[in-house]
């Protein structure tokens, strides 16, 4: 069953998001599909992060992240920060929001966020985050499908 389950997500476009932290000093990072608004009042979003991704117990540590909503320029940005260990942002444009999370430049929007919870939930941590700043461009952004890489700004309306 859990081939039917991953090939039933395949279905399911989404957005590529890179979560980030900032974590004595360095940033750490991590590309994501698992982003979703939860509440506008309070301003409440969350992301769900793999408890055996290496950057996890970091951004468990972080009190603040930050989380980049990719454009469709940055499919190569989505790689590098889909491998594992390395210096992800050595190549990467990026600048800190105002309370010190890494917000990934180019990006279609970023989100810094407040950590107020943290949930385990099977093989993953979902992280609640209260929305301290957003940034917002006319980039449209990149999207995730059937294992590949779309541009969002080229989708048809039905």
């Amino acid at each position: 069953m859990v081939q039917q389950v991953k090939q039933a997500h395949r279905a399911f476009p989404s957005g590529v998001t890179v979560v980030t932290a900032q974590v004595d000093g360095r940033p750490v990072g991590l590309v994501v599909n698992a982003f979703s608004s939860v509440s506008m009042d309070p301003l409440l979003v969350l992301v769900c992060i793999n408890t055996s991704a290496q950057s996890h117990a970091a951004l468990c540590t972080a009190r603040y992240l930050g989380i980049s909503i990719l454009s469709n320029t940055q499919s190569t940005v989505a790689a590098a920060f889909a491998r594992s260990g390395g210096d992800k942002f050595r190549d990467v444009g990026w600048h800190e929001g105002g309370q010190g999370a890494p917000l990934l430049d180019g990006a279609s929007a970023t989100f810094e966020v407040q950590v107020v919870s943290r949930v385990e939930a099977g093989t993953h941590s979902v992280f609640f985050g209260r929305v301290v700043g957003v940034e917002t461009s006319d980039l449209p952004p990149l999207v995730y499908a059937a294992g590949g890489f779309f541009d969002g700004g080229r989708l048809l309306a039905v």
